[in-house]
C-alpha cells in the first residue's frame, strides 16, 4: 500500500512522462500524424513551452515576494544578546528539597579529615 505521498508522486511522474512523449512525437512528427505544417507546429510548440516555463519562473518569484512580504522582520542582534546575557545573570533558584538533597550529597562526598 502507498502513502499519500508516494501516490501524489507517482501522478505527478505519469503525467510528466506523458506530456514529456506527447511533446516530442508532437515536435518529430506533425505532418504523418496530424498532416500539419512541421515548421508552424515546431514554432508553436517551443512558443508555448517557453511560454510555460517563464510563467513558472515569474509565479516562483512572485511566492518568494510573498513571503518576504509578509513574513515579520526578525529581532535585531542586540535584543537577542541582552537577553542571553540576561539569562546568564539569572541565579537559578532551586526548590527547598533540591538544596538539601544537594548538601547532603557534598557532605557524603568531602572525606573528613583525622585529626
Amino acid at each position: 500500500m502507498v502513502s499519500k505521498d508516494q501516490g501524489i508522486g507517482g501522478a505527478i511522474l505519469a503525467v510528466c512522462v506523458i506530456v514529456a512523449i506527447g511533446f516530442v512525437v508532437l515536435v518529430a512528427v506533425p505532418k504523418q500524424l496530424f498532416g500539419w505544417d512541421p515548421a508552424t507546429v515546431r514554432l508553436d510548440a517551443v512558443l508555448i513551452l517557453v511560454s510555460i516555463a517563464f510563467i513558472a519562473i515569474l509565479a516562483i518569484g512572485a511566492w518568494i515576494g510573498w513571503t518576504m512580504a509578509t513574513t515579520p522582520p526578525p529581532k535585531p542582534i542586540e535584543e537577542i544578546t541582552t537577553e542571553i546575557e540576561e539569562k546568564k545573570e539569572e541565579p537559578k533558584v532551586e526548590a527547598p528539597a533540591q538544596q538539601a538533597e544537594a548538601t547532603a550529597t557534598e557532605e557524603k562526598s568531602v572525606p573528613k579529615k583525622k585529626k
